[in-house]
């Protein structure tokens, strides 16, 4: 099997490293899989562009390194700007619908799939700060990338003690959700 090529970007504090951590752990740990993460920031640790690098594939990952993505996750305008050229033809696009507008860069046959997951958080579960969860439980559900029980199995041991019930919650919120 080729290596899904998975980038998630978008601004530091936007919770984008956290997204390809969980991700990258479900497919390593809950299934058995290969896996590599390779995280990417601007100059400031808050604000600038980030990316999660995510390389998973039933054998050994031979470059860890995203060159033509088969699922990109952008959380922002100057983020999906920056990567939206490296997706291949007929990849998938998931964004957040409600910060991006695309444009007629998307390569040919790319799907894309929008979420307003900055506003779901606030709106629904009024934490701003759980928007990483629900744009992976859309992920998830988009793409299948992991399976459900893994990224929640994965979410579980890498999110603060005490916030996982919440998180869960914030995940779940995202899965149900359909694109805009």
């Amino acid at each position: 099997m080729t290596p899904i090529e998975l980038r998630c970007c978008g601004q530091g504090g936007q919770g984008v490293i956290m997204t390809g951590m969980v991700v990258g752990k479900a497919a390593a740990i809950y299934e058995d899989r290969h896996a590599t993460l390779v995280q990417s920031f601007g100059p400031e640790a808050r604000g600038s562009t980030c990316s999660a690098q995510v390389m998973i594939s039933d054998a050994p990952v031979p470059f860890p390194y995203v060159r033509h993505a088969d699922i990109l996750v952008a959380f922002s305008q100057s983020a999906y700007d920056k990567f939206v050229a490296e997706l291949k033809p007929g990849a998938t696009l998931i964004y957040e619908s409600d910060l991006l507008s695309l444009d007629n860069r998307l390569p040919q046959g790319v799907v894309a799939r929008g979420i307003g997951a900055t506003r779901i958080a606030t709106e629904v579960l009024g934490r701003r700060i759980v928007t990483n969860m629900v744009m992976l439980g859309f992920l998830v559900k988009q793409t299948g990338i992991v399976s459900k029980e893994a990224a929640i199995e994965a979410l579980r041991t890498l999110v603060p003690p005490g916030t996982s019930a919440f998180n869960i919650k914030a995940f779940e919120t995202g899965y149900q959700q359909p694109p805009e």
